[in-house]
């Protein structure tokens, strides 16, 4: 995860009566193996929240956009863009938080993708054991506790007309007005498209039965599941719950069909609402014959699968990796 800029302001506040303070970095960070670690658990730490996804606002551009736009463009640098973006969160922390923090801000590239993500830093009191074996106190960065914090796929902002949302921004339960000023202050607008979220989400189901390998009755089923739990939401008007889904298809291991989720940061959100047009074009095509078992998503057909009527053959572009293993051994 090659680190392209990195920088720490602190944003001071004593208490709820006195006002923020900035106190900002000079320069920014030297490249670290410490960094990369940090940076490492945040990015996992993050995957796990509760997140709003959309778009910058290109109906009402805000300043932030415009600014980074001009840093990418090599007009500004790094230091410059931060600190105005930390004096800009200064209200909001102001406003809604009892204490300030260390904001860090890292551009960094994750294989061909570029992204900037940002967190407010918290510390809390723990403990260590020194050079004599005895127990001190020691202050520790508290990683799950991002109240402010972003995401932002600068791949897909700069060089993509996708509709899929490239911006997340953190939620935390009881702190709605807080989020909703730090999506302004980003210039953020939230994007909630039904039926791209359903397609995503069957996206991830389908990397999830390959990933797994599942044999072709399992993955039938499982596939059942899933449509029949996202069709009766959608009949009651309710979003489709991703950790209640996740224990519906796996009884035996509740967490995975989530964490696959989580950890390939598909986009989704915990709760997600379903398109019925969308389920209702999902289904999997199966057959057997003469020794061959194949079986595959629909909407993988014209894609990765193609079917010549005129010659009755199919042709998968994509082969499972274990299948390929498994032909280039023999």
């Amino acid at each position: 995860m090659p680190i392209l800029h990195s920088i720490i302001h602190r944003i001071d506040k004593g208490n709820s009566e006195t006002p923020a303070q900035l106190v900002p970095a000079a320069t920014t960070l030297a490249a670290s193996d410490a960094l990369e670690d940090l940076v490492s658990g945040l990015n996992d730490a993050y995957h796990g929240k509760a997140k709003n996804w959309g778009r910058f606002n290109e109906d009402a551009p805000a300043a932030f956009p415009t600014e980074l736009a001009a840093f990418l463009a090599g007009d500004s640098d790094f230091a410059s863009l931060t600190q105005t973006l930390a004096s800009r969160l200064m209200p909001l922390i102001d406003d809604n938080l009892p204490t300030g923090g260390h904001l860090l801000v890292v551009d960094h590239q994750q294989g061909e993708t570029r992204h900037l993500f940002m967190a407010l830093l918290h510390h809390r009191d723990g403990f260590a054991i020194d050079e004599t074996l005895a127990v001190t106190p020691a202050r520790q960065l508290n990683l799950t506790q991002m109240s402010l914090a972003a995401r932002l796929d600068i791949s897909q902002w700069q060089g993509s007309s996708t509709s899929h949302p490239y911006l997340s921004w953190a939620r935390d339960r009881g702190r709605t007005k807080l989020a909703e000023a730090f999506a302004e202050t980003l210039g953020a607008q939230e994007q909630r498209d039904a039926g791209q979220e359903t397609r995503t989400l069957l996206k991830a189901f389908s990397d999830y039965v390959e990933k797994e390998d599942m044999a072709e009755e399992a993955s039938r089923q499982k596939t059942d599941t899933l449509v029949d739990y996202a069709t009766d939401q959608a009949k009651l008007g309710e979003p489709i719950t991703l950790d209640q889904l996740s224990e519906l298809i796996d009884e035996e291991h509740p967490q995975a069909f989530y964490d696959h989720i989580r950890n390939s940061d598909y986009g989704l959100s915990p709760e997600i609402p379903p398109d019925k047009k969308t389920l209702n074009q999902f289904k999997r095509f199966t057959g057997r014959a003469a020794g061959v078992s194949i079986s595959f998503d629909s909407h993988l057909l014209g894609d990765s699968v193609e079917y010549d009527e005129a010659s009755d053959r199919l042709i998968i572009k994509q082969v499972p990796t274990g299948l390929r293993d498994q032909l280039k051994q023999r």
